[in-house]
This record gives structure tokens, sequence and C-alpha cells, in this order.
């Protein structure tokens, strides 16, 4: 199996797929205009989607008040410190930047909801890109 999409209850679908989309290089694969405007965010190799919707609306995590280790969306960046630096122009605020001893590079950020997003660039990639 492999794995399509990941999906979270957020407050504000619309304008998080905007963000996404403007600062992170997704697409929007489907969307509804209706409730609870759920947006599938495709990322750019088209391999893997995000899920945001507003439903059921009292069930929004404070994803503001989490650890990021609770949850985060990773991200691989090949120039963490730039990237680092255009989200917080567009509004992320920076949780943690560190430097591994393996020569790794990881930026912990959130959002302009909160939600944790991480930069990576790995001394060793993880993934496999086709």
């Amino acid at each position: 199996m492999k794995m399509e999409h990941f999906a979270l209850n957020v407050s504000d679908p619309v304008a998080i797929a905007a963000w996404y989309k403007e600062h992170l290089g997704f697409e929007i694969a489907k969307s509804l205009t209706t409730p609870p405007y759920t947006h599938f965010l495709r990322e750019r190799s088209g391999t893997m989607m995000i899920e945001v919707y507003h439903n059921p609306p009292d069930q929004v995590p404070t994803y503001s008040q989490m650890n990021p280790l609770l949850l985060h969306l990773a991200f691989v960046s090949d120039n963490p410190e730039a990237d680092k630096s255009r989200l917080l122009t567009a509004g992320a605020t920076l949780v943690k930047d560190e430097h591994l001893p393996d020569g790794s590079h990881l930026v912990m950020m959130r959002d302009p909801w909160g939600l944790a997003i991480q930069l990576c660039r790995r001394a060793t990639p993880l993934l496999k890109f086709e």
C-alpha cells in the first residue's frame, strides 16, 4: 500500500489551503466551497496529500498548545535557513532551529494557525525520490 493523504480537522481550511499553496508549494487537488470546506492539498511531486476540513467544528484540536513533537508536518528543504526566513515573513513562528551532529538541519515552526511544521535537510535523506 501507498499513503494517499493525512487528514487534519482545522479552524479555517480555506485560509490554510491558500497559505499552504502560496508558501509551501501545494496545489489544490479537490475542494468543497460548502461546509466542511474540505481541501485536498497535493504536494509538489504529486505522491502525497494533506486533507484539511472543519468537521466537527467543536473538535478542532488546539494545535498551538500541543508539543510539536506530538504532531507536526515535516517537509524536505534544500535550504532550511532561507525557507525559515521566508515562512517567518509569511506569518509562521519559530519554535526551534537545530543542527544535529550528523549534519542534518531541522527547523520546527508553527503555521499562522498554530499547526507545527518542520523543515528538514537530512545529512542522509530518508525518502527515495524517483
